[in-house]
């Protein structure tokens, strides 16, 4: 178990990126990431299962497959560090917001249980961080990014590529707010340690969910032309 301590942030997240481990926040902060969490997973299964159609439970699966899959290969980035695919930002737009939430939820709390990729403890804040920003803001911006369709096709990878790249960002924002909040690393030290690493893993986020859009795209394109609501 790893004792509450100033250490330098890169060093809290070298290897898995993002998954915080026990002993890194401080309680009060976890306990805010569990409610935030349980609520907003609340209301993530009961629009779900309002708004989704039948055709989109197997898909569900699948794609938290392919996610708990991928999160398992991490590519190098720099400095001795390495980044992993989170997905969220790809579920958000194969799914909507709402089943990306679910799936990222089952696939982050499955690799903390199963193989202590981050701890119990916090598998609030990992959760928060890694599935539901990533699938709320990775919809936002794509859906955004998609104004601009009328420009070409390529537009929607650009937005698929912008979604994951920003939601990579944005989780590891608001990992490194409370890292400092839990007095484990000063704002100035992992501020810049977390944008800047991150910003490489982006890069590598956004370059396999473009990819990963355009496979879906070619081979089944109606998993994206057609929204997997419920009619009626």
């Amino acid at each position: 178990m790893l004792a509450i301590q100033p250490v330098p942030v890169l060093e809290a997240v070298e290897g898995p990126a993002l998954h915080i481990p026990d002993g890194f926040m401080s309680g009060p902060v976890a306990a805010v990431g569990w409610v935030i969490t349980v609520a907003v997973l609340a209301v993530a299964v009961r629009m779900a299962d309002r708004t989704l159609s039948d055709r989109a439970v197997p898909l569900m699966g699948v794609m938290a497959a392919f996610i708990f899959a991928a999160q398992m290969m991490n590519f190098p980035v720099a400095g001795g560090t390495s980044g992993h695919m989170l997905g969220g930002a790809l579920a958000a737009i194969l799914l909507g917001p709402w089943a990306a939430i679910i799936v990222m939820t089952a696939v982050v709390g499955l690799q903390a249980v199963l193989f202590q990729d981050g701890g119990i403890a916090v598998m609030g804040l990992n959760i928060l961080n890694m599935g539901i920003l990533t699938a709320l803001v990775g919809w936002g911006v794509y859906r955004a990014v998609l104004t601009f369709e009328g420009m070409g096709s390529a537009v929607r990878l650009v937005g698929a590529f912008a979604a994951a790249w920003i939601s990579v960002e944005v989780a590891a924002l608001a990992t490194t707010f409370q890292l400092a909040l839990s007095d484990t690393s000063p704002l100035d030290v992992a501020l810049p340690a977390m944008v800047g690493v991150h910003a490489l893993i982006g890069v590598g986020e956004g370059l396999i969910t473009a990819a990963a859009l355009a496979f879906v795209v070619a081979t089944r394109p109606d998993l994206v032309n057609q929204p997997v609501v419920a009619e009626g």
